[in-house]
């Protein structure tokens, strides 16, 4: 893929070209669709989020320098500055029951699914409660999987800082929900 995309990054920089354009977003929509969708839970928020991830990406891809960060690297950092700014933005969002009954029929257990889900509601919103540069760092590695050397070169920050910073979250989110096992 590296090859494929640099060549659709010059033809998008030096040709303006539409369809080099469109084969870097297909070429990574569902990844970055799923990974956007895992943590706002919500179809249409997915849908637009995404949207407006690759609208960043592509108004900044001149700024886009590969020999900080592997291209997917960098679009992960862009989307998850866009799920944390709608985050902030974001009001509580009511669902029906008969909504939430038919998604959680949908997976299995109701009963479950609505505990999980109250859970990580809970724990989405103690985590949007910290800076920025650490959600970034939380968000990359849980919801878009990536690896600790990857996350160090998106952020620009050394890698045992990252480590030292997302352990350090992860052992406030225990504190903070031990009552729920």
């Amino acid at each position: 893929m590296k090859g494929k995309e640099q060549k659709w990054i010059r033809a998008i920089l030096y040709h303006n070209s539409q369809d080099a354009a469109n084969k870097l977003v297909t070429a990574y929509y569902d990844e970055i669709y799923a990974y956007v969708y895992r943590q706002v839970g919500n179809k249409e928020d997915a849908l637009d989020l995404t949207q407006e991830g690759f609208i960043a990406m592509l108004q900044s891809l001149q700024c886009y320098n590969s020999g900080l960060a592997g291209f997917r690297t960098w679009l992960y950092h862009i989307v998850s500055h866009k799920v944390i700014d709608a985050r902030r933005k974001a009001k509580t969002e009511v669902l029906s029951l008969e909504e939430m009954e038919t998604e959680a029929e949908e997976r299995g257990d109701f009963a479950e699914e609505m505990a999980n889900r109250e859970l990580l509601k809970e724990i989405e919103g103690y985590v949007s409660g910290f800076e920025p540069g650490i959600q970034e760092i939380y968000r990359l590695r849980l919801y878009g999987e990536q690896s600790f050397p990857e996350i160090a070169r998106a952020v620009g920050q050394p890698e045992a800082k990252i480590k030292a910073q997302y352990y350090r979250l992860l052992q406030k989110i225990r504190k903070e929900f031990k009552a729920y096992g």
